[in-house]
């Protein structure tokens, strides 16, 4: 059976403020919405993964719950993981590669560059600079979570909100 892992990366935050710790920023009304229209994308297309794993940084939680909200998912069930806030694409690595061996599918939510790397790294295409609540499906064929790696998966998909239609 292939695994499935969807790269989230948050959907559009204010921006920094002089006095405001980078991780503290939270979505703009824009970026709430992109992320409920992308989660509500999600669920037209049949996806719903088991398992979703987010930075604790509120622009990413939100995005995860937003997203979460529009597929059915329970937000109580929502992973929150610490070292996916500038903890590098090894983190997102690690959290992958600790994935039950049940789970099918999954998706991780967090920031660039690190997500964006992370795609590239996995699939060996050209991913570029992911935009502001783009999802990134990766599929892997004969593996367990604990072997992927580098070059071990494919390129499913590529979308952002962008790229929707406004319902």
């Amino acid at each position: 059976m292939p695994l499935t892992l969807y790269i989230v990366r948050h959907a559009k935050a204010e921006d920094r403020g002089t006095f405001m710790v980078d991780h503290d920023r939270q979505l703009t009304s824009d970026g709430t919405m992109a992320a409920a229209r992308m989660g509500r994308h999600l669920h037209q297309q049949g996806i719903n993964p088991a398992v979703i794993i987010s930075s604790t940084a509120p622009r990413a939680k939100d995005t995860a719950r937003m997203i979460a909200e529009q597929i059915g998912f329970d937000l109580e069930r929502i992973q929150l993981d610490d070292r996916l806030f500038d903890g590098g694409p090894k983190a997102y690595l690690a959290a992958i590669n600790a994935l039950s061996g049940e789970t099918e599918t999954a998706m991780v939510v967090g920031h660039n560059p690190d997500v964006s790397y992370l795609a590239e790294y996995l699939t060996h295409q050209t991913i570029g600079s992911m935009s502001k609540g783009e999802v990134v499906a990766v599929t892997f064929d004969n593996l367990t979570w604990a072997e992927v790696s580098g070059r071990t998966g494919s390129l499913a998909f590529q979308i952002g909100p962008k790229q929707l239609v406004k319902e």
